[in-house]
């Protein structure tokens, strides 16, 4: 497999831990983001949006979309298991990492962010977007998992939730989102004692800067 991505990319930060969990290995081809070489024209051919990740499969098939490759490996190398079997269970844990992957992630995006800043706003207000948006979509998810059992965020093993939330609480950092999530953060160091989740860190990453 190739995943292309970029080391600060929280949705390709996603699919990282996801190939450590499941032990899996895969070729990975960065795009500096910064730098627009997602636009270029070869890996357009791959991902008309141009965004990252994508994923190659060993027989040749391209998969877009961060959370639809992570589907993708939970049912091709179910154990272990990121989605529970049990459908509730299932729902509230795709509930959560799609409030992250749909709601606060694309909306604090460099993308998003370059556009708000040709509108003519200046740095400080880029960054007060990114801020409030990360900060009110965890507050809303601290809410959600405050009595679910743990450590981490349902339950006893890491699921696609905490495949989300790690990165997103990454990005939380870098714009300086005030952590007071208590519940969140205790999901966090559960899968940061995992090696799969210390792995995927981006400075871990060969293309970090």
């Amino acid at each position: 497999m190739i995943l292309h991505g970029y080391f600060r990319s929280s949705a390709a930060w996603r699919i990282r831990i996801a190939l450590g969990l499941k032990g899996l290995e895969a070729q990975h081809v960065s795009h500096h983001l910064a730098k627009g070489e997602q636009l270029s024209d070869a890996y357009l051919k791959l991902n008309p949006q141009g965004l990252v990740p994508a994923l190659e499969t060993d027989d040749g098939v391209v998969i877009t979309q961060s959370l639809a490759i992570l589907e993708y490996l939970d049912a091709m190398h179910p154990e272990p298991r990121l989605i529970p079997a049990d459908p509730v269970e299932a729902a509230k844990v795709r509930a959560f990492a799609l409030a992250i992957a749909c709601d606060i992630h694309p909306v604090q995006n460099l993308r998003v962010l370059k556009r708000i800043a040709g509108l003519g706003h200046d740095e400080e207000t880029v960054k007060a977007w990114a801020r409030d948006t990360i900060q009110s979509g965890l507050d809303a998810l601290e809410k959600t998992v405050a009595t679910q059992p743990g450590p981490f965020c349902f339950g006893p093993q890491p699921t696609l939730a905490d495949v989300c939330l790690v990165p997103q609480l990454g990005n939380a950092r870098r714009f300086g989102v005030d952590l007071w999530h208590t519940r969140l953060l205790q999901a966090e160091a559960a899968a940061l004692a995992l090696p799969a989740f210390a792995g995927a860190v981006p400075a871990n990453q060969p293309d970090a800067e």
